[in-house]
């Protein structure tokens, strides 16, 4: 219920704040196990990603935000989980895991860290998806989170990885990892679904 009411309250500021246009959202699977993988600019990134996802969308956040009173149980009402400082423990990959094979959806930004280009995925979000067997979805946030100027949040084609987890190397995560990169350097620059 709060989660509900937090979304539909987001979803009136980032329209009126940001102009935030969505396309393509129909493409994230209705049900099943779903990785958002996304590109990254800001901390608001988590929000935009989400806000207009008709499923509730779970993300790691950093420890220390949990024990700010109040707004460590509002983040985890909202879907969030811990992940201790120093890179992401075991126990958060064990939990978005069993979260991703219960069908519920994750979102992830597989560069790791923000950056203001499309940078190189790491492996993690695959690795994950591949366990799970979720499926993915490439997202692409476009604009810069400036009042009164348009942000879009632009939701790619579902990515199937069974070819690339099918290889069992290395190398099929890493290809694996480079296609969604692809597909969300394409959608920045296009500000259109890839397919």
């Amino acid at each position: 219920m709060l989660y509900r009411i937090a979304r539909a309250l987001l979803r009136a500021i980032y329209f009126l704040l940001y102009r935030l246009e969505v396309r393509g959202v129909d493409q994230i699977p209705r049900e099943g196990p779903v990785v958002l993988c996304s590109n990254h600019k800001s901390l608001q990134d988590p929000i935009t990603l989400g806000v207009y996802v008709p499923r509730k969308v779970h993300y790691m956040a950093k420890e220390e935000l949990f024990k700010v009173p109040l707004f460590g149980r509002l983040i985890r009402a909202l879907g969030a989980f811990p992940v201790k400082r120093g890179g992401v423990s075991k126990e958060a990959i064990r939990t978005a895991i069993a979260l991703l094979q219960s069908g519920k959806v994750m979102g992830i930004f597989p560069e790791g860290t923000r950056n203001e280009t499309v940078g190189m995925g790491k492996r993690g979000a695959v690795t994950m998806a591949m366990r799970a067997e979720a499926i993915v979805v490439p997202v692409a946030l476009v604009g810069n989170y400036k009042p009164f100027r348009k942000m879009i949040a632009v939701y790619g084609a579902p990515i199937d990885l069974k070819p690339f987890a099918e290889q069992g190397t290395t190398e099929g995560m890493e290809a694996a990892t480079e296609l969604i990169m692809s597909r969300i350097r394409e959608m920045v620059q296009t500000g259109r679904p890839a397919s």
